[in-house]
C-alpha cells in the first residue's frame, strides 16, 4: 500500500516494507518488515492533451528516508531494526542510522523531523533553491495527516496483513513494497 502526500516541489511517500537482505551487516540477519517513509522531489509534468487532460506527476529523487522496522521473528513493537538515512547519493541511500530515540518513539521522532524540512536538506546536501518554504511549511502542516497513515500502515503491517514476503518456496532475496 502506497499513500502519497505532495506539495510544490516535495512530497512525501509511505509505504509497507518486506525486505530479505541475502548480504546484511553484521547484527542485521534475518527479514525485516515495517514501513518506509520517504521525502522526494515532485515533477509537474507537461500536460499531454487538453487543459482537461490528466497531470502527469513525476515522484523523483529521494532527500531522506526513516524505515520503522522490525524483525520478522522478533516481537511486535520492537522497533529493533528502526533507523534513517539522512543523504541519498542519486538513488543510494547513506548507511543505516540507527538513533535510540528513534526507536523508543518513532513516530514523534519522525514527525519532528519531518516539521524540520531544512534541516533536512541541509543534512542531505540537497539544494535549497529546489525547495520553497511554502513547501516546508505545507509539510509541516501536514505531518499529523502523514504520521496517521503511518501509524495505520504499522497496524496493517502487524496484524499480517501488509509487508508480507512475496510467494515463493524458499526466499534468498527479497523485496516487497512500493518503497
Amino acid at each position: 500500500m502506497l499513500y502519497a502526500f505532495g506539495f510544490e516541489h516535495i512530497g512525501v511517500v509511505v509505504s509497507d516494507l518486506y525486505f530479505l537482505d541475502p548480504n546484511p551487516s553484521v547484527g542485521q540477519e534475518g527479514a525485516e518488515r515495517g514501513v518506509r517513509l520517504e521525502v522526494r522531489m515532485l515533477d509537474r509534468g507537461a500536460l499531454n492533451g487538453s487543459i482537461y487532460s490528466a497531470q502527469p506527476i513525476g515522484v523523483d529523487r529521494p532527500i531522506w528516508r526513516a524505515d520503522l522496522l522490525e524483525t520478522v521473528a522478533g516481537p511486535p513493537g520492537s522497533f529493533d531494526r528502526t533507523h534513517h538515512h539522512p543523504a541519498f547519493n542519486g538513488w543510494e541511500p547513506s548507511k543505516r542510522h540507527f538513533v535510540p530515540e528513534l526507536s523508543a518513539d518513532p513516530i514523534a521522532w519522525v514527525g519532528t523531523h519531518l516539521s524540520e524540512l531544512p534541516a533536512r536538506l541541509a543534512e542531505a546536501d540537497a539544494e535549497p533553491v529546489e525547495i520553497s518554504a511554502a513547501d516546508a511549511e505545507a509539510l509541516r502542516q501536514t505531518v499529523p495527516e502523514i504520521l496517521d497513515a503511518r501509524r495505520r500502515l504499522l497496524d496493517k503491517v502487524r496484524s499480517g496483513e501488509l509487508a508480507r514476503p512475496p510467494a515463493a518456496d524458499a526466499l534468498d532475496s527479497a523485496r516487497a513494497g512500493w518503497l
